[in-house]
């Protein structure tokens, strides 16, 4: 376990594990001491098993948190936070799924993702200060289904502009903003912030 009053950088992905040319892979090659959840072998779609498979995760870190989600890994992290009680100094939470709605072709059906418990949508403010960073052209996720999320779990939200899924297929690649929200988690102390809605010229 490591011990810091830096917080430690956990990346939480989606469903498809580890990409090799993804922002966050990336992003924490360059990162000392920080950290990922690691893949499932077993119950890949089961949202119960991705919630434990962070919290296991957690566990191995001693000191404040701030978490690095993507994708349904946004939704990992609310569902997580529902159901346990260690502080976290904060999360940034970027382009997460509206899993309400019907998924592109190749993508869990909503029955599917109902079945393995992502259904409904956590909608409970969260307890720790977050920041959900949204595109205008998401496949996966209208904008302002997004920004509502935003609001329900009291994050600050920041328009990305038109970046797809920010994941390599939309060609994110690297995605150098992260660092700086990042940062600005890090930084902060960890009381709730206000909603603010920025936009991010890309």
């Amino acid at each position: 376990m490591t011990t810091d009053t830096t917080p430690t950088v956990l990346f939480v992905p989606g469903l498809r594990d580890h990409v090799a040319n993804h922002w966050q892979t990336l992003l924490q090659a360059r990162l000392p001491g920080s950290a990922r959840v690691p893949p499932l072998e077993h119950d890949k779609l089961s949202c119960a098993a991705r919630v434990a498979a962070l919290d296991d995760a957690l566990a191995r870190i001693d000191g404040p948190v701030v978490l690095v989600a993507h994708s349904a890994g946004v939704m990992i992290t609310t569902h997580w936070a529902r159901h346990h009680h260690r502080p976290i100094h904060g999360a940034l939470l970027a382009t997460p799924p509206d899993f309400e709605a019907p998924m592109p072709a190749g993508y869990p059906t909503c029955d599917a993702l109902e079945h393995n418990g992502w259904l409904p949508h956590p909608r409970e403010t969260l307890p720790f200060p977050s920041i959900v960073c949204a595109s205008r052209n998401d496949p996966l996720a209208a904008f302002d289904r997004v920004a509502r999320m935003a609001a329900d779990w009291g994050s600050r939200l920041v328009d990305l502009g038109e970046v797809g899924h920010l994941n390599p297929a939309a060609g994110y690649g690297e995605w150098p903003e992260a660092q700086s929200l990042i940062d600005a988690l890090c930084g902060q102390s960890p009381s709730r912030p206000s909603i603010n809605v920025a936009h991010s010229a890309q």
